[in-house]
């Protein structure tokens, strides 16, 4: 009997044709009524295909009494009740290196177009404002302190192309590393009130829920700078539209949100803001190498060999 593979969304730009030859795939996101597709297919899933923002919880793993492999589209597993895949001994992969590159640029990028106002200079110059003066000053990052929360395969990448522009960098996480230089900092409030700039690449969960709440983002500063490219839980966001909103800090650069993809209307007028749709890894290059990832591990996975990126759960 051919196995089933439950889809939570595509590979895209890959597709799952690659999965198709040897697997029945479901593609649940295009089901009308999902909850019933699972029911009568529940005895015949071998595996899942997760994508940040459609959670594997406990109850859908239980659900699946055949279910062997979890391969998630993504580096973080925030998205999968990882003790209830462990309980059942299920198999869970992850697409780590391979986004690593991609995500450090979108930080750079989006760290830089708030500082010097790109989002706004574009606009100054589409509205015909430039022929009535020159708009606000921007802010410059030479020499400037960052602080990276995380640092991680995307935290150390950020933290070399911040040094590369010159500036001073120490990190905060849940242990100093000992083969680096930069200066660690084992409370993240106190690093916050000597940071220019904050940049968070830490993994999402319970752990860092709302790591970034308002005494870390007083501290920030009215001069400094939020840059999130990690999960939106980690920041409380009630927190940080008050700190926006009050100029209790300079602006934000915001790839991810706590509540994705519904992003709060209050930030949308806000000039100190910049947006991005949880683009971080989102190049044809890097989301066809994760789904290539995705798709290795499945077959490593039902061909009995070893597999290309297993979590430890």
């Amino acid at each position: 009997m051919t196995k089933t593979v439950l889809a939570l969304s595509s590979l895209y730009p890959l597709g799952l044709d690659a999965l198709e030859d040897k697997f029945n795939v479901i593609r649940l996101w295009q089901e009308k009524d999902p909850d019933t597709t699972i029911r009568t297919h529940q005895n015949d899933v071998v595996g899942i295909i997760a994508v940040p923002g459609r959670n594997v919880s406990r109850s859908l793993i239980e659900a699946l009494p055949n279910l062997e492999i979890i391969a998630n589209f993504a580096v973080g597993v925030d998205n999968i009740d990882l003790a209830a895949a462990n309980d059942r001994g299920i198999i869970v992969t992850n697409t780590p290196d391979v986004l690593t590159a991609d995500t450090a640029d979108t930080a750079i990028a989006l760290m830089l177009t708030v500082a010097r106002r790109v989002v706004e200079g574009d606009a100054y110059i589409r509205i015909g404002k430039w022929a009535n003066g020159p708009m606000p000053l921007g802010t410059s990052l030479h020499r400037k302190t960052v602080g990276i929360v995380g640092l991680g395969r995307i935290g150390r990448a950020i933290a070399a192309r911040c040094a590369a522009f010159g500036m001073d960098v120490c990190y905060h996480g849940r242990s100093k590393k000992d083969d680096i230089s930069y200066r660690y900092h084992d409370d993240l409030k106190v690093m916050a009130k000597e940071c220019d700039v904050l940049i968070l690449s830490c993994s999402g969960g319970d752990e860092t829920r709302h790591l970034v709440n308002m005494d870390v983002l007083n501290a920030l500063g009215p001069k400094g700078y939020l840059v999130n490219v990690a999960r939106g839980s980690v920041v409380d966001q009630e927190a940080l539209l008050i700190a926006l909103r009050n100029k209790d800090i300079a602006g934000a650069g915001l790839d991810v949100y706590e509540n994705e993809p519904h992003v709060p209307e209050s930030l949308f007028t806000m000039d100190n803001v910049v947006l991005l749709p949880h683009v971080g890894s989102a190049t044809i290059e890097t989301r066809t190498a994760m789904a290539q990832l995705v798709v290795e591990n499945f077959l490593a996975h039902f061909n009995g060999e070893p597999l290309k990126t297993p979590l430890a759960v």
